[in-house]
Formats: C-alpha cells, sequence, structure tokens
C-alpha cells in the first residue's frame, strides 16, 4: 500500500509543480494546488505507513498550505480576474474609452500581422501621468532561457481582446531596441 502511495504522491507533486510554475492562470495554478493537496496527502499516508513522522507532519502543513493555494487561485483571484474581464466586456459596450486589465500586460501574447511573436512580460508606466511608455516583448526561448526581450513603446502597441498587437510591420519587430532583463530603459 505504501509503494501505491508514494507513487500516487510522486505522480501528484510532479504534475502539481508544472502546472503552477508554468503561470497559465488562476484557475490552472488553483487547479495545480488542488492536485498538490492529493500529493501531500498521499505523502502523509507514506509516512504514515512507514513510520516516518517528519514526512507526516511536513504533509500535514503542506495540506494546509495546498488548500490555502486553493483559496487563494480558484477563490480570490479567479473572482478578481471575473471582475476584471466583466470590466472590459461592459466597457465596449458603454460611453467612454473600452478597458483592459493591466494584469493582461505580463502575460498577453503579442501579435504582429497574422502571426504571434511573443508574450508581454511587464510594462513601464508614468508615475505621474499613468501613462504607459512601453511593453516589454519576450520573444523566442523556452520557459525564459534563450528568449529576447525587446521594448516596444506603447504607441506602436493596442489590446484587442485577450491579445496585444504590435502595430509595426512584422518584419520591423526584430529591429526593435533589445533590453537586458535587468537593465530597462529610463524612458
Amino acid at each position: 500500500m505504501d509503494n501505491l502511495a508514494s507513487w500516487i504522491a510522486t505522480a501528484a507533486t510532479i504534475i502539481a509543480a508544472c502546472m503552477t510554475a508554468s503561470n497559465l492562470g488562476a484557475r490552472i495554478t488553483g487547479y495545480g494546488f488542488a492536485v498538490f493537496t492529493v500529493g501531500s496527502i498521499a505523502w502523509f499516508a507514506v509516512g504514515a505507513l512507514t513510520g516516518q513522522p517528519a514526512l507526516v507532519w511536513t504533509n500535514v502543513v503542506m495540506t494546509f498550505l495546498n488548500l490555502f493555494g486553493v483559496w487563494r487561485w480558484l477563490g480570490r483571484q479567479a473572482k478578481v480576474e471575473q471582475g476584471a474581464e466583466a470590466a472590459a466586456e461592459a466597457s465596449a459596450t458603454t460611453p467612454g474609452e473600452t478597458l483592459f486589465a493591466a494584469s493582461l500586460l505580463t502575460r498577453a501574447k503579442v501579435r504582429c500581422g497574422d502571426k504571434v511573436i511573443g508574450t508581454c512580460v511587464d510594462a513601464m508606466v508614468g508615475c505621474g501621468s499613468g501613462r504607459l511608455s512601453y511593453v516589454v516583448v519576450s520573444e523566442g526561448g523556452v520557459a525564459g532561457v534563450g528568449e529576447t526581450l525587446r521594448r516596444l513603446p506603447w504607441s506602436a502597441a493596442k489590446i484587442e481582446g485577450d491579445e496585444m498587437v504590435a502595430r509595426i510591420a512584422p518584419e520591423r519587430f526584430g529591429e526593435l531596441e533589445t533590453v537586458k532583463r535587468d537593465q530597462w530603459p529610463s524612458q
């Protein structure tokens, strides 16, 4: 029985780690914590069946932390994201400017022409004016390894749905200024 529980614990822990580390939104992260909960309960069982009190107590605590993660991501954060989506949708049919959630600037796919060319990683905003100066777009690489970060002026970007559209010719995207991860332009 302890062998089966250890394999369930191992699989659940690996799957949950992949789900939460991939940062694919509140729902996936929340479900990752739910899978982590299954893993911590299975590890608790392994500890109990094999007489390992440290493993038991570690996973009692981990179970509570994982349940907090489920509440945080499937409860609170999912509701916050729903609120932002509802406001953005409603703003499209009301007088004034159409809105989007600022959190989109940390995860939106960036399209240039008909091709997705990268993902937003962040944006720089004026403290006094509140105006966006530029966004930083990650191009290429896998999970941040081998990526190129480019500065896309906000004047050359717009939001359409849940994507950012670079309003430049696709062949010009590669000419945009590159930035180092830890040294972004001040203007």
